[in-house]
C-alpha cells in the first residue's frame, strides 16, 4: 500500500466497518470518505489525526506507510488503568468482571466494601 488513499481503504475493511460507519466516527459524511478512499480527495491533517486517535492508528503508517499500523496503546481503559497503578492480573479480573455487573449486583458489593471499611 504505496498511497494515503489505500491505507484508509485498508483500515476500513481491516476493522470489518462499513464507510457509513467509519465516517459515523469521523463526524463526516459517507460521500467524503469514498472520495477519500478512492483518492479523489485527500485528507485535511486535521482528518488524519482525527482517524488516527479514533482507531488508534499510527499516524507515521497512515500518512507515510512505515512502522506498524496500529499504535501500541492499550486496548482497554482496564489495560490503562494497569499500566498506569501496577496493578496484576487478579486486580484486572476483579475490575473486569466488576464492570460486567448489574447495577444492583454492584450496589450489593459497594454495600459490603463499606461495612469493611467501617
Amino acid at each position: 500500500m504505496d498511497k494515503l488513499n489505500e491505507r484508509i481503504g485498508y483500515i476500513i475493511e481491516h476493522l470489518g466497518m462499513t464507510k457509513t460507519a467509519f465516517a459515523e466516527h469521523l463526524n463526516v459524511s459517507q460521500a467524503f470518505v469514498s472520495q477519500l478512499c478512492s483518492g479523489v480527495k485527500q485528507p485535511s491533517e486535521r482528518t488524519l489525526l482525527d482517524i488516527c486517535r479514533e482507531f488508534k492508528i499510527n499516524y507515521l503508517w497512515l500518512t507515510e506507510g512505515k512502522g506498524d499500523m496500529f499504535t501500541a496503546t492499550p486496548e482497554s481503559v482496564v489495560d490503562e488503568l494497569a499500566e498506569d497503578f501496577n496493578l496484576d492480573d487478579i486486580d484486572k479480573k476483579i475490575i473486569e468482571n466488576y464492570l460486567k455487573l448489574s447495577d444492583s449486583q454492584r450496589a450489593v458489593i459497594k454495600e459490603y466494601i463499606k461495612s469493611i471499611f467501617q
